[in-house]
């Protein structure tokens, strides 16, 4: 199969090739796109280049399509007679060769693609102008304008490199992370600004002192805090850090760039910064199914909430307050596309950057997660263990799964001994959890490195937010852990995160849905989870590490600064 998908591949593009060099290259200026502008006129050389990487991209197809051909050809002289007579072929072959031989046809269509490819930005610089002369629809045809980027940027390769130049950035976030205590919001601060400090970049943080705790101190000279009390309410008081902010924008060089937690800088205060980016964990459109799904849920003997018609006010209240924001960006897909569809922003300054998480911490380690679940009594290598984190809270989804475990359990005796779940959390339904029965382990509150090793003993970690909001943290940790994950049918989960089944399990709201996942975890088994836990694993890799999230802010925030100078080298790709 991967011999005859070589052939019949290279056999479209030798066809590509073949119509392509019946167009002659002509450079005459009468024949392009580029109106009067002469300069920017193609060479003869570009047309002579264009030939010739014609005809090595077809002398590279044909290369690996003889490859491939004398391969089949070879396995074809010596196929067996045919076995049991149901048309099986047996054959010896020397393996080695013939994993060389498709190698070497591979690379051959490799460098037929990239020949092709130089071939097609010859003929964009002979029809629309050369790029050495600037003209701006060349280099739209084969250069990305990262801000016109519709995808998460997560899916691009930064280079690791120093920066070209280091920024002076101020950010706004309600309050800094204490510890374990933080929510999605300040882990994304945390995680974020301290590795664009140790980056280089100047970070000035107005976040709110804490009353009853030590703030937190980090050994980087080029992290400023600035405190203030916070409100009644526990937010940033506006007068006061506007005030901070405008005294250090005057000290020295002003900010480059103004990035903004949420709603940390009110809109009053950012409509007239064009330097400055808001990066949204949750608006009420996304809570609308939240609200939809609480209600569905309430029992009778709950009173009727009335959330939904506050909740269409508050939608209106953000579409008409968001556009004060100069740049937003998103932390899933699916925001991404409600910001430009519903809150009707341009897409130039809407941009998807999923959240990341340490990928140096959060790994897989068998010899961790054994060790995890021998300190907790855990010792049946047959026993599977769910695993589930945050807070311990209704939104949170905490009375679905435990009615849902109860109900199991009480339905089947042998799910009840094969099944361990392990709680990691703070919250008040800790108490009904440690209820369940032995079978289930309530851990507290974990810190990262905790954490780590909670990820590395359990065989799946379920999340059953009820909550439409961003990207949840902890689905990306266990992901990056080499584990399986199975959560809400939401759709930022099902747009950026599982979005197959290959990866993890999904289900609807219900008891019923999330039972039926339960039961088909149970009836797949430790095989099978480690199979989906190495593509979530792959999947987290690629998009959601750390290292990947800061890159793409340090290049949005790159371009937003040289934007400022009428500068676009970096918000080219």
């Amino acid at each position: 199969m991967a011999l005859d998908g070589i052939v019949n591949v290279n056999s479209l593009f030798t066809l590509a090739l073949f119509l392509g060099l019946t167009w002659y290259p002509n450079t005459d200026p009468a024949t392009a796109l580029i109106g009067s502008t002469t300069s920017c006129t193609a060479s003869v050389t570009i047309a002579q280049n264009l030939v010739a990487c014609h005809v090595y991209s077809f002398s590279s197809f044909l290369f690996s399509s003889l490859i491939a051909l004398a391969l089949k050809q070879g396995i074809n002289v010596f196929k067996g007679k045919e076995a049991f007579g149901i048309g099986v072929s047996m054959v010896h072959v020397n393996v080695v060769a013939l994993r060389v031989g498709i190698l070497v046809s591979g690379l051959g269509s490799v460098f037929g693609c990239g020949f092709l490819t130089l071939a097609l930005v010859d003929l964009v610089q002979i029809k629309l102008g050369t790029l050495a002369c600037g003209s701006s629809y060349s280099y739209a045809a084969v250069v990305i304008n990262l801000l016109l980027y519709r995808s998460a940027w997560n899916h691009l390769s930064f280079s690791s490199k120093p920066p070209p130049k280091l920024l002076k950035i101020a950010l706004f976030v309600k309050k800094w992370p204490h510890r374990s205590l933080a929510g999605g919001l300040e882990r994304h601060a945390l995680t974020l600004h301290l590795a664009l400090a140790k980056r280089g970049h100047e970070l000035h943080i107005f976040t709110t002192s804490c009353s009853n705790c030590s703030f937190p101190r980090y050994p980087i000279a080029s992290l400023n805090f600035h405190l203030t009390k916070p409100t009644a309410a526990g937010y940033l008081n506006q007068a006061l850090v506007w005030k901070q902010f405008q005294t250090q924008n005057s000290n020295g060089r002003p900010f480059d760039v103004i990035h903004t937690e949420s709603v940390s800088l009110l809109h009053t205060r950012a409509r007239n910064l064009s330097n400055l980016v808001v990066t949204w964990h949750g608006i009420a459109y996304e809570t609308i199914h939240s609200d939809l799904i609480q209600e569905l849920l309430r029992s009778p003997d709950e009173p009727q909430a009335f959330a939904l018609a506050e909740r269409a006010m508050k939608v209106v209240e953000e579409i008409k307050f968001f556009p004060s924001y100069a740049h937003h960006v998103a932390t899933s897909d699916h925001v991404g596309d409600v910001l430009k569809r519903i809150y009707m922003i341009p897409e130039g300054r809407v941009h998807v950057i999923l959240n990341g998480v340490d990928e140096h911490i959060f790994k897989p380690d068998h010899a961790m997660g054994k060790e995890f679940k021998q300190k907790l009594g855990i010792q049946d290598s047959q026993i599977l263990v769910l695993g589930t984190a945050g807070r311990l809270v209704k939104d949170k989804g905490h009375p679905l799964i435990f009615e849902a475990l109860k109900q199991m359990r009480n339905e089947n005796d042998a799910f009840q001994r094969s099944i361990v779940v392990l709680v990691a959390g703070d919250g008040p339904w800790a108490a009904r959890y440690r209820n369940l029965g032995v079978n289930t382990l309530v851990l507290g509150p974990l810190d990262q490195v905790q954490l780590a090793r909670f990820y590395a003993a359990i065989d799946v970690f379920v999340n059953p937010t009820l909550r439409a909001q961003g990207l949840d943290h902890t689905l990306l940790e266990a992901m990056l852990s080499g584990k399986p994950v199975m959560a809400t049918r939401l759709a930022s989960i099902t747009g950026s995160v599982i979005v197959g089944t290959e990866m993890g399990y999904t289900f609807s709201p219900t008891v019923a849905s999330l039972k039926k996942a339960l039961h088909k975890v149970w009836i797949d088994g430790r095989s099978v989870l480690e199979e989906k836990g190495k593509v979530a694993r792959q999947r987290g890799l690629q998009l959601f590490t750390a290292t990947k999230m800061v890159a793409a802010y340090e290049r949005l925030l790159l371009c937003m600064s040289n934007e400022m100078n009428s500068k676009d080298d970096c918000c080219q790709y």
